[in-house]
């Protein structure tokens, strides 16, 4: 990259970093090895504002802070032969970069009308709705997030995932009645990662309504859980706990109240179900991801020609998968709902799954089974739960 070119990435960079951007996505490795892809977004630390990037390298993530002028010259030292592509979404406008292979700097600029008045944290449609964690009323975990201001206001940026750790919670308001008020409940959350919605799930029912829990966290990253763990300590939730581990091996306890499971992928969404039935957990809440399992053994004639789309058949047999397993549940004694929610990590929309374990099993091995063969499939919670 010619320096003239280099120059004029720094100076748009720190036209457009300021408290109206939303994000910014740089992508396109050059080297396959290193940095993988870069998202920055604006943050409140202690009331100044900042620019947090995550740098992805392989499976990990790293986060560097930064004042607007440094995080200008970062993206361009990321842009000078690491990285070939740029997205910039901003209230001002979007800028689209693309290096070619021989370094040659392409941007398009597309600015916004100015306003006569610079945009509130949180819109007006926004304030008009009840959460149940308070706008106005700060949290110490969606202050450390950047969600909140110190002050308790929603940073625009940060509106969607705020919007979507009330709409966990609203599921989970709804089944209050069956935790315990008497004793501790224990709370399991497979594949938690980075736990906001876990931290979420132990203000709101410990430090909010005033339940006796004992929530563990479990997932593979020893990262993530070293972190979580000191987010734990810092916060003062002694009663919550993250540990390194499997799914599907993991044997910690003896009794459990209710199962989380949010993206665990394929398979490991059914070896947590699983575990949930044979601990009798009187609550499930199941988000599914990527079920590929049922698509490599899905196969019918008279579907023939629908499945020939490859996206198609993905998307039809993940519903599939959904709904046995909802039906699997029905069968195990679960009142099982299938509700919409709000996914900011995959699609704009996902599934959960909310089970209740109320009243007898339900008598639809038969049905289960004639599905099954009509599909030419057997998936694991099928095989972990309806076998003889």
């Amino acid at each position: 990259m010619e320096q003239k070119e280099r120059e004029q990435l720094i100076q748009i960079g720190e036209e457009f970093l300021d408290e109206n951007l939303l994000r910014i996505v740089i992508s396109n490795p050059i080297d396959r090895q290193g940095v993988s892809k870069v998202k920055v977004r604006p943050l409140l630390l202690r009331g100044e504002l900042v620019f947090q990037a995550e740098e992805l390298v392989g499976n990990q993530a790293f986060h560097k802070n930064f004042n607007p002028s440094e995080c200008a010259l970062y993206m361009a030292d990321l842009l000078d032969g690491k990285l070939r592509q740029m997205e910039l979404e901003s209230g001002k406008g979007q800028v689209r970069v693309l290096i070619s292979k021989k370094g040659a700097l392409s941007m398009k600029v597309k600015r916004q009308q100015p306003k006569i008045s610079a945009a509130p944290l949180v819109s007006d449609h926004n304030r008009q709705k009840q959460y149940i964690l308070e706008e106005g009323r700060p949290v110490p975990f969606l202050v450390d997030l950047g969600v909140m201001t110190q002050e308790g206001k929603i940073v625009k940026s940060q509106y969607d995932k705020f919007r979507q750790i009330n709409r966990f919670l609203e599921f989970i308001e709804d089944i209050l009645p069956k935790l315990h008020k008497d004793r501790e409940n224990v709370i399991i959350d497979f594949g938690c990662g980075k736990s906001y919605l876990t931290f979420a799930m132990y203000y709101y029912l410990h430090e909010l309504k005033g339940y006796s829990i004992r929530i563990i966290g479990l997932d593979l990253k020893q990262t993530v859980i070293d972190r979580c763990n000191y987010l734990s300590r810092e916060y003062g939730y002694d009663k919550l706990n993250f540990y390194h581990g499997d799914i599907a091996a993991y044997e910690g306890v003896d009794q459990v109240d209710m199962v989380v499971t949010l993206h665990a992928c394929d398979t490991a969404t059914d070896y947590a179900l699983a575990k949930a039935v044979k601990w009798g957990a009187s609550v499930i809440l199941s988000v599914p991801c990527c079920q590929h399992e049922l698509n490599k053994q899905i196969e019918n004639k008279l579907l023939a020609p629908v499945f020939q789309y490859g996206i198609i058949k993905e998307r039809m047999a993940a519903l599939y998968t959904d709904a046995l397993r909802a039906e699997i549940l029905e069968n195990q004694g679960y009142r099982t709902q299938i509700l919409e929610f709000i996914d900011m990590e995959h699609t704009p929309k996902n599934i959960l799954i909310r089970a209740v374990k109320q009243g007898g099993k339900k008598d639809n091995r038969t049905e289960i089974g004639e599905i099954l063969k009509f599909l030419h499939a057997e998936p694991t919670l099928a095989e972990l739960l309806l076998k003889e």
